[in-house]
């Protein structure tokens, strides 16, 4: 597994992605407070999302100084680059929405993001000729262990099996994302951060609009101040901010680091679940939660292993 050339310090990058999964952890409190007090749907939030989040970032490259022009990226790679990570992103967060609004934060969260790196390993594996090893095997059969848990131990409809379904449709868009990333930037060409991502916003605006448009853009709420307010935040925190963060890390550091690192939002998610909006975690979703974790740290951890050792086999020149 080769590491990926970025002219952005590993120091940095690790510091961008802790702060995005941090953030991206409140995108889904956020969205559960705006269910519950208004008839917005998954797709409509969505939309305002990218929406919002490609205008925040319109108004920050106008305002940034000129750089430099660098060398010309092929037109086919930046065609990719823009409508894969675009539709990467709104499959990964439409469907995260629509699982938190069918099961809930935590186990939306949990299984997205516990999912995404088995997901990762296997794209790797086809796609870039990586192999998963006896350590990566183990990461897959527990946390399929983990999903079973969850979908099948649940109490009193705290698991809904549908958004289980859901929560796995995100974590394949979280996986292509962070496998194109990955892909573009091994050789420093991920291109800008900050131009990738409103690139990626306008592709994921302009996909949802028909649907969201069907679902309702405007939502009826008696609490009209708090929804604004709480879209506003999901547009700049946890999308805007955690998205150009992330991109820019993500292009810098191995995609083995980067599913350990983004377990932030799961653990985080689930502890505001909890403290704040008073879900109950029953024993099957702590069960299948610590699973899930624990195999996806495992997995990430045989294969930065993995990779140490390819490094230390290869001879140096002289």
């Amino acid at each position: 597994m080769s590491t990926p050339v970025s002219a952005l310090p590993v120091g940095r990058s690790l510091l961008y992605l802790v702060v995005a999964g941090i953030a991206w952890g409140t995108a889904g409190a956020a969205a559960s407070l705006i269910f519950r007090v208004s008839d917005l749907g998954p797709m409509a939030l969505s939309f305002w999302r990218c929406a919002g989040g490609l205008v925040l970032l319109g108004g920050a490259l106008a305002l940034r100084p000129r750089r430099p022009a660098g060398p010309a990226e092929p037109r086919r790679r930046r065609v990719l680059r823009i409508l894969g990570a675009g539709m990467a992103l709104t499959l990964f967060q439409s469907a995260y929405f629509a699982a938190v609004e069918v099961t809930g934060l935590a186990v939306g969260t949990v299984v997205t993001l516990g999912a995404g790196p088995v997901l990762i390993a296997v794209g790797a594996r086809v796609l870039m000729g990586e192999r998963l090893g006896r350590g990566g095997l183990a990461g897959v059969t527990g946390a399929l262990a983990g999903l079973a848990v969850l979908v099948l131990g649940g109490e009193g409809g705290e698991v809904e099996p549908a958004g289980v379904l859901l929560a796995l449709l995100s974590a394949s868009g979280y996986a292509a994302l962070t496998l194109l990333t990955r892909w573009l930037g091994r050789d420093g060409g991920g291109g800008d951060a900050l131009t990738t991502t409103a690139w990626a916003f306008a592709v994921g605006a302009v996909t949802l609009l028909p649907v969201a448009a069907t679902e309702g853009l405007v939502p009826h709420t008696a609490a009209t101040a708090q929804v604004l307010w709480l879209m506003l935040y999901v547009a700049a925190v946890p999308t805007a901010l955690a998205y150009a963060l992330y991109f820019a890390g993500a292009a810098a550091v191995r995609s083995a680091t980067v599913s350990v690192i983004m377990l932030l939002e799961p653990v985080s998610a689930a502890l505001i679940a909890v403290t704040v909006l008073g879900e109950r975690l029953t024993a099957a979703t702590v069960v299948g939660t610590l699973l899930l974790l624990a195999a996806a740290g495992g997995l990430a951890y045989a294969e930065a292993r993995s990779a140490t050792m390819a490094r230390r086999r290869t001879p140096v020149a002289v």
